[in-house]
């Protein structure tokens, strides 16, 4: 008996085995892009290591811009150069309009009942208008701007604070905590920093979930896994995402009460209440369930926060390795600013320089190296042929580092983005949302980041208060250790603790009133 169970493991591979070949067979009438040699069973995981926007960078190299792989019963592509992301993103959009499901973001948003991974169709196009009209759009981003006066002020003070205690700081969690202050007061009127009621949880939920989604699971891979769970990770993200559901619970219940208590017209309104009320309408164009609320703010949570920190502690890392641009971004400020008042949102258009920065983070560490798609029906892309159910990875990281687009694609170089026209101060053509695709770090097409402005504004604004209020010691007085992580979001590998000096005699904040 011991025997015949010692036989079924090798029977499980041989089964699996043929069912690939079969799979790859019948492929065969495509013309697929270049592919190396596949194993039986694992595809071409033997090819790849953590990070893998690198290792998908280096068989590029070898086989050109777009070439076929199997992750071990999924057939994949990766494309690593703009012309062909054209072709994916605008030429053949449509047929690119999806985006691949696993089985954490199931678990995470209720099985794809948000905006960022339910199909192209009517109930998207429904909730990208509503998140478009209700959060951020322009009208609505000024509206809110005192919001974000205020968290960013909060965030400077509390800076103060420690580095005249010269306490270390974990920069990207404090980071976290400001970006996730910033969108939950727009979108559900509550500061992560009211440590008295639960929204505070929400930023260790969005570590925890990131941490979890960023997971190699095996279930995503390997058809005969996907009920067995081998890792636990469905598990854990299942009680993650029911972590982050009694969170989210919580604050749909209480928005419900306060609205029992006001009239219509006298009920504070933000982008909850407006999801609830579509929810209440009977007569609403589009039918929304609870779980679709609460999928949609589990997207502004994750979406919105962990992204926009990470190109922040970024651009600082770079800058502390980078004296000579710190020094140039502070003077560029001081002459536009002065010392006497903090830099401000509306400041940002007269600081080209500080843009550069940013714009050469996201080329260097794009925040998600990925843009993720799937095809809906087989395509043609660059003279190949591209099945139906075929997962796409744009890797963002390769283009930016394409040498036919930049020089010296792998240094920190900002001034590759102001024109050479110093009089005038113009930022060079190339942009960040997406219409250039020498540059995609909030994707582009239909299905790009909608909170692209949003990031941007925030971004933009605190490294420049950054850079004005304080002078930044890494905790160990050297260079900055620039190591990746291996999650889909591209976060270091280690937290930088960093003590911020202030540097400004006097302390002046932005023209907020910062609330308690």
């Amino acid at each position: 008996m011991d025997d015949i169970e010692g036989y079924i493991p090798i029977f499980l591979i041989f089964l699996a085995s043929i069912v690939l070949l079969q799979a790859i067979f019948k492929t065969a009438k495509f013309r697929l892009p270049p592919s190396p040699l596949a194993l039986p069973v694992i595809g071409h995981f033997h090819l790849l290591k953590p990070p893998l926007h690198r290792s998908f960078q280096k068989l590029s190299n070898r086989y050109g811009p777009l070439i076929h792989l199997y992750l071990g019963s999924t057939p994949i592509v990766v494309v690593s150069s703009p012309e062909i992301a054209q072709e994916i993103f605008k030429t053949h959009e449509l047929s690119f309009s999806n985006r691949p499901a696993n089985v954490a973001i199931n678990h995470l948003t209720y099985n794809s009942s948000d905006l960022g991974f339910s199909p192209y169709g009517p109930y998207w196009k429904f909730m990208k208008k509503l998140c478009m009209s209700e959060l951020l759009n322009g009208r609505m981003l000024d509206q809110l701007l005192p919001i974000r006066r205020e968290e960013i002020n909060r965030f400077v003070v509390m800076m103060k604070m420690k580095g005249e205690a010269c306490e270390g700081v974990n920069v990207g969690d404090e980071l976290l905590k400001l970006t996730n202050g910033i969108v939950m007061r727009m979108a559900i009127g509550k500061s992560c920093f009211n440590i008295d009621g639960e929204a505070h949880k929400v930023t260790e939920r969005v570590k925890e979930c990131s941490k979890v989604s960023g997971m190699f699971n095996l279930a995503d891979y390997f058809w005969f896994c996907r009920e067995l769970d081998l890792q636990g990770i469905g598990k854990r993200m299942k009680e993650a995402r029911e972590r982050f559901d009694t969170i989210i619970e919580s604050i749909i219940r209480e928005h419900e009460e306060a609205r029992n208590k006001f009239t219509k017209k006298d009920a504070p309104k933000d982008v909850l209440d407006a999801l609830l009320s579509i929810y209440e309408d009977q007569s609403s164009e589009v039918k929304i369930t609870r779980d679709n609320i609460k999928a949609f703010l589990v997207d502004i949570f994750t979406g919105g926060t962990d992204t926009t920190a990470v190109t922040l502690e970024w651009s600082l890392a770079e800058l502390i390795n980078h004296p000579t641009v710190m020094e140039k971004a502070r003077k560029e400020i001081e002459c536009i600013i002065g010392k006497d008042r903090m830099v401000m949102e509306l400041d940002i258009g007269n600081l080209p320089y500080l843009q550069a920065i940013v714009k050469e983070t996201l080329r260097l560490h794009p925040p998600s190296p990925f843009v993720l798609r799937e095809s809906t029906k087989n395509c043609t892309i660059a003279e190949y042929d591209i099945p139906a159910k075929t997962q796409v990875f744009t890797n963002l990281w390769a283009i930016g580092k394409d040498p036919k687009h930049w020089d010296n694609p792998l240094e920190f170089i900002p001034e590759r983005f102001v024109s050479k026209d110093n009089e005038s101060g113009k930022i060079c053509e190339v942009d960040v949302r997406g219409q250039h695709y020498e540059l995609l770090p909030f994707g582009s097409g239909r299905r790009r980041c909608p909170g692209t402005s949003l990031a941007l504004k925030v971004a933009h604004t605190t490294l420049a208060a950054m850079i004005q209020c304080f002078e930044w010691n890494e905790e160990n007085c050297g260079c900055v250790d620039m190591k990746e992580g291996t999650s889909f979001i591209l976060s270091r590998a280690q937290p930088m603790i960093c003590i911020p000096k202030p540097r400004l005699v006097t302390f002046p904040l932005c023209h907020a009133k910062c609330s308690n």
